[in-house]
């Protein structure tokens, strides 16, 4: 005869522990959304603060109505990240819902392996196995926005009345954290543009996924673009149903006979915090294009499929049109962004659009199907749409119920059976039967009973359970007896309310099983005994007895050791006498105490057990080896270190004691290089260490102890001597005297010569790097850093041309870094004919001090310089000529007008520069007057002040010679009224007055002159004596001239010969530079 599955009255409620307020109904908790929120019932005060009076019988009444039946389940909900360490703690149900925690078991029912609950308290904590959100079968396939919720029973039962246990359903909600990555499907991402594509263009780039969701899902995307995109591409990020769709700008107008693609870097970031990030390479394609893009009929579809529908059955067409004509309206159909499960279940045609079944659809395994299609031209540069498809998965009865037995409370079920004492109470759950059906709606609504006439029957376990998934307790309806019926065979059957209606059992087996309440007991708790090490395996130890007060199978006894993890494998024990026996020989060094835990066990069911503790104690014997702590040693030590300078150390133990511990440490095959302290273990060197010459010793330590008779070891010692940066580099080639020839065609980039090196040290210290320190003002040259090799980087000009020195420098890595110096000729011309000159500029570049460049042809530049010069010495000579003339013509015309002029032996006052006559000078005067011939020529007064100014000036307006330039002629001897020019020019102009020279040498003698320079930058001039160099010119300092035109000599006129000789090579002042 069945049971249908209905539900209980409430029962009692449970008396609550001494001094504490009784709990409120678990029904009133669902009322209260957070944790926490059941607490003690406590009367509320009324006016004036006094409590709330309240009839016995009405507060009886309460307390009934509020009493929790047994079985009775109460929801929980929590809420935690993914990804958190094990042991976390994720609730307590004791704490946040007012359960009791006194006398109570908790078990964990449903929530393995991610769950454990503590037995006592109720505290839910996470295990060694993580919770991630993503890897959660619970959480595949869902849409955005909806929880991930991980469901989880606990089962409590009271073990102090033994009653039935009730069970608690509660779910977890396990919340996203940003541990994935954003990333898109390929790193390197292709987009073809056409060429003549319009500024704000907007081209569709393929999203990144992130397997997190909500804000730690996919939040930004950036596009980073090199100086040549930067003003033609833009990002915009769209937002549509899909999520965040990132669409690329078309900024300015692209040529594809300009450039043709472009390299461009997108970057998707996430929400969390941190933000995670990644990028890929956008390679944007320019190419000729198609006007327009395809346009679905809908922007969406939505269409129903029956599960289980048959392959090739037809979901949904969808249909897009194109404005274009051949190849641009031809349109292919894909599937965009689809999920694996799509692509498995379903097939797009690609030329007419219409979706089809292809694999075995299952609204169990995946209710609605979302994606998108996307259709495409098949023009040169194709345009693409896209549309929603929305399926839904139509449900049939094709899953029978489904009916799970397990065990509940402290009940453990193994292999379909379940044991039970005899001694339980009525109402005792004995199993917790789960019954469920895949299906959905009535297909879905299953009904339970017990089949055949057995003490049990069903009932329900929770009220939040729907249709298609209840769970009950199989619990007893009347006392249990062993001696009448040792077992028991459960059917249970459950059907559903599809049509035709499916049905399935499940049968559980229930033996009942006498109890053992005695358990054995030790006749002494602790024993300790000694023994001694090196023992002959098999002895025996000690030996243990103990007593049960029970009878038959309960009573017989079973020994057994649970030794301590040291001791375990070492000892063994007979299960019937309790004799303990050691297995093998026991070593003192490796231990000295062990502590044995002696179990005595009964046969009974469950088995009740008692224990014991023996203490060994293992007595010495000297049995040990000096044993060094490695089995060589290697040390190492810095080369130049000073002698007695430690090098290492060693440490050596002995596991016996006393005097067969005490160690004496000797260096074997000495020759006095190293010795070694006992007390310490410190090897010294005797000598001051040079890896050039030995990089490694090599000797033996003996370490011998104190015991009779003594036991010694040895260790291999190796020093190895590190380097140290105690060498220069070595040049070997070039060499300081050797040239080589480079000739003005050679190309850019060419090797004109290598230098090589060698540094006879090791590591870095023998890593070199070549570097031009100097000779190279021109930047011609460049060496490679690490090969040597130096190649020409400037085209070869006509200044160049000569003698380049180089000063290379070749310095190692070593700290601080040593170097040595090469040098490196160059030799810039056509040949090598002239080897004299090439040798004389060789002997000179090695007797130039290295901070001074030799580099080309010094003439090229000087003669540049002679010619500016040049210029501005003629541009100065006919200035000067000009200032003369201007000043003749303006003291002539001033004559003119006053009729009268300047007196024979007239002195003017304001002359404050004319000179004072001299005795001599005022005879000749005299003298001179009474003669009408032209006067002769003066002497030009010699004194240092003249000779200094001549000397400075660097010019003379005098030439003599027939082949020079026009000349001035100033007489010395004037008619009366005649201005005084001497004195005008002293007065008036701004430079010293010129000593005028009656004589110049001839052209041949001036070119003489020129060719007799002396060593230094040389002004050479008609006329004047060998003039001194710019230098001299520079540290002039002018100064006033002494008189030289007697009063006397005013008034004659003033004759200018200009003769028109023949031109000549060397006509007029000449500026001269001899480099040496």
């Amino acid at each position: 005869m069945g049971r249908s599955c209905s539900r209980p009255a409430p029962g009692p409620l449970p008396a609550p522990p001494a001094g504490q307020t009784p709990l409120l109904h678990p029904a009133v908790a669902f009322l209260i959304p957070e944790p926490a929120r059941m607490g003690p019932l406590r009367p509320s005060p009324g006016p004036g603060g006094r409590g709330l009076s309240m009839p016995p019988l009405l507060l009886a009444l309460l307390l009934l109505l509020l009493a929790p039946s047994p079985g009775h389940t109460t929801q929980v909900v929590y809420k935690v990240l993914e990804e958190q360490p094990p042991n976390t703690l994720i609730g307590s149900l004791a704490a946040d819902y007012g359960l009791p925690d006194v006398g109570h078991l908790y078990k964990l029912e449903v929530g393995a392996p991610y769950l454990r609950v503590d037995g006592k308290t109720g505290d839910i904590f996470t295990t060694e196995t993580s919770i991630d959100r993503e890897g959660l079968r619970e959480c595949q396939n869902q849409f955005p926005g909806e929880p991930c919720i991980l469901e989880f029973e606990v089962s409590i039962t009271d073990l102090v009345q033994n009653g039935s246990p009730r069970l608690l359903e509660g779910q977890i909600e396990v919340q996203d954290i940003n541990d994935n990555t954003p990333n898109f499907a390929s790193p390197v991402i292709t987009l073809t543009i056409p060429e003549n594509t319009n500024i704000g263009s907007l081209f569709s780039i393929p999203v990144a996924s992130d397997r997190d969701a909500g804000p730690n899902g996919v939040a930004s995307y950036e596009l980073q673009a090199g100086p040549e995109a930067h003003d033609l591409f833009g990002l915009q990020v769209a937002e549509d149903q899909d999520g965040k769709q990132p669409q690329l700008i078309v900024m300015g107008n692209l040529d594809r006979e300009r450039q043709d693609s472009y390299d461009l870097t997108i970057k998707v970031q996430d929400g969390g915090n941190p933000p995670r990030a990644s990028s890929a390479l956008l390679r944007v394609t320019v190419m000729d294009t198609n006007d327009n893009a395809p346009k679905f009929e809908r922007p969406s579809y939505e269409a129903e499929l029956s599960e289980n529908s048959p392959i090739g059955h037809s979901v949904i067409q969808v249909k897009a049109n194109d404005s274009d004509q051949g190849a641009n309206a031809e349109i292919d159909y894909m599937f965009h962004q689809a999920p694996e499960v799509v692509r498995r279940l379903l097939r797009l045609d690609r030329n007419t659009g219409l979706i089809t079944v292809q694999g075995p659809v299952d609204r169990e395994d995946l209710s609605t199907l979302r994606f998108s299609v996307l259709a495409k031209d098949r023009g040169t540069n194709p345009k693409s749409a896209r549309a929603q498809v929305v399926v839904t998965v139509k449900d049939m009865n094709d899953n029978a119920p489904t009916i799970e037995i397990r065990g509940i409370g402290l009940v453990t079920h193994q292999d379909g059976m379940a044991n039970i004492s005899e001694d339980v109470s009525e109402e005792t759950a004995v199993a917790l039967v789960q019954v469920s059906d895949r299906d959905e709606g009535e297909n879905a609504a299953v009904t339970c009973v017990v089949a055949g006439d057995v003490p049990f029957q069903l009932r329900q376990a929770s009220e939040t359970g729907s249709d298609s998934k209840k769970k009950y307790f199989l619990q007893t309806t009347s006392p249990l007896d062993y001696e009448k019926v040792k077992d028991y065979t459960i059917e249970i059957v459950a059907v559903d309310s599809g049509n035709p209606p499916l049905s399935s059992t499940n049968s559980l087996k229930v033996q009942v099983v006498d109890i053992n309440d005695n358990a054995p007991v030790f006749t002494q708790s602790v024993t300790e005994v000694s023994f001694l090490e090196n023992n002959k395996p098999g002895e025996v130890v000690a030996e243990v007895t103990a007593s049960d007060a029970d009878s038959g199978s309960n009573a017989e006894l079973v020994y057994s050791l649970e030794p301590e993890p040291a001791a375990k494998g070492l000892f063994t024990i007979s299960p019937e006498t309790g004799e303990i026996r050691v297995k093998t020989s026991l070593d003192r060094e490796q231990r000295e105490n062990y502590e044995l835990k002696v179990v005595a066990a009964d046969r009974g069911s469950p088995s009740l057990q008692g224990t014991a503790t023996v203490l060994i104690n293992v007595l010495d014997y000297n049995d040990n080896d000096p044993k060094f702590m490695l089995s060589g040693y290697n040390f190492s030590v810095m080369e130049n270190m000073p002698a007695l300078s430690p090098v290492g150390m060693v440490t050596v133990i002995d596991g016996d004691k006393g005097e067969n511990a005490r160690i004496q440490l000797t260096v074997e095959q000495d020759n006095g290089d190293f010795v070694i302290q006992n007390g310490t273990g410190t090897i010294l060197s005797s000598l001051s260490f040079d890896r050039e010459q030995q990089s490694t010793y090599t000797f033996q330590l003996k370490a011998v102890d104190g015991g009779v008779p003594p036991r010694s070891a040895y260790v291999g010692v190796t020093i190895n001597v590190l380097d140290e940066n105690d060498n220069a580099p070595f040049i070997t080639a070039p060499s300081n005297t050797s040239h080589q020839l480079l000739t003005p065609q050679t190309r850019l980039g060419e090797t004109v010569s290598q230098v090589t090196a060698e540094d006879i040290d090791s590591g870095v210290n023998a890593e070199l790097i070549y570097s031009i320190a100097g000779g190279n003002p021109y930047g011609l040259f460049q060496i490679g850093s690490h090969s040597g090799a130096i190649t020409l980087e400037k085209e070869i000009e006509r200044r160049h041309h000569g003698l380049h020195r180089l000063v290379v420098k070749v310095s190692d890595r070593g700290k601080p870094p040593r170097y040595g110096t090469a040098l490196v000729h160059l030799y810039v011309n056509e040949t090598l004919t002239n080897r004299t000159l090439l040798e004389n500029l060789l002997g000179h570049s090695l007797d130039t001090p290295l901070d001074i460049d030799i580099a080309g042809d010094p003439e090229y530049e000087r003669s540049k310089q002679r010619g500016n010069i040049l210029f501005g010495v003629v541009a100065g000579v006919v200035a000067v000529a000009l200032l003369i003339a201007l000043a003749v013509l303006v003291r002539y015309c001033r004559q003119r007008e006053a009729k009268s002029g300047y007196q024979a032996g007239k002195k003017e006052t304001k002359d404050l520069y004319a000179p004072k006559p001299s005795n001599k000078a005022s005879k000749g005067n005299k003298s001179k007057g009474k003669k009408s011939k032209s006067p002769k020529p003066v002497k030009p007064v010699e004194d240092e002040d003249e000779t200094g100014l001549q000397k400075s000036l660097k010019f003379n307006l005098m030439s003599d010679a027939p082949g020079d330039s026009p000349r001035i002629h100033l007489p010395l001897n004037y008619p009366p009224g005649s201005p005084d020019l001497g004195r005008h020019y002293r007065s008036n102009s701004p430079l010293p007055s010129i000593q005028l020279q009656p004589q110049s040498p001839s052209a041949s003698k001036k070119h003489q002159v020129v060719q007799d320079l002396p060593p230094a930058n040389t002004f050479v001039g008609t006329g004047d004596t060998t003039s001194t160099g710019s230098e001299q010119y520079s540290d002039y300092s002018y100064r006033t001239n002494p008189p030289k035109y007697p009063s006397k000599q005013v008034g004659q006129p003033l004759q200018l010969s200009m003769p028109q000789p023949p031109p000549h090579p060397y006509q007029g002042a000449i500026w001269t530079e001899v480099w040496e």
